[in-house]
């Protein structure tokens, strides 16, 4: 069984998007990756989107969804960003919380930071699940 990422944001359209494409990027089939929105946005942001495309991943196609109990509880780690008490806590799961800037609203020169801080912390969080990181 492979190893379950859950990336939570309160939009689920800018930095749970954004990890989710680093996590399917560099951790390819070796990892399942979700990500949701407690108050889950009708599209992802396009300045996110943008960023990304910079990279070379592209997110444009993902829809923010609302996290639910079934995907929680079908998850080995749950990274929450910046929702703070609008994410819900899932005994027995286990978390990180990353503190990040919320790129809502924001322009491409504010969000490239954010992106960057958020792929160093998918590399981290893959080298520490031992899944190796694909280029």
């Amino acid at each position: 069984m492979l190893p379950s990422v859950l990336f939570v944001c309160v939009h689920n359209a800018g930095r749970s998007q954004m990890a989710a494409g680093f996590a399917r990027h560099h951790g390819g089939d070796r990892l399942t990756v979700r990500s949701a929105g407690s108050d889950p946005a009708d599209t992802v942001n396009p300045v996110a989107v943008a960023a990304m495309a910079e990279r070379g991943i592209d997110i444009s196609g993902q829809t923010p969804v609302k996290l639910d109990h079934d995907t929680a509880y079908a998850t080995d780690v749950i990274v929450t960003m910046g929702c703070g008490d609008a994410c819900p806590v899932f005994p027995g799961k286990r978390y990180e919380d990353w503190k990040l800037d919320d790129p809502a609203g924001q322009g491409i020169e504010v969000v490239r930071p954010i992106r960057d801080e958020i792929e160093r912390r998918v590399r981290d969080l893959l080298a520490r699940l031992e899944i190796p990181v694909q280029v």
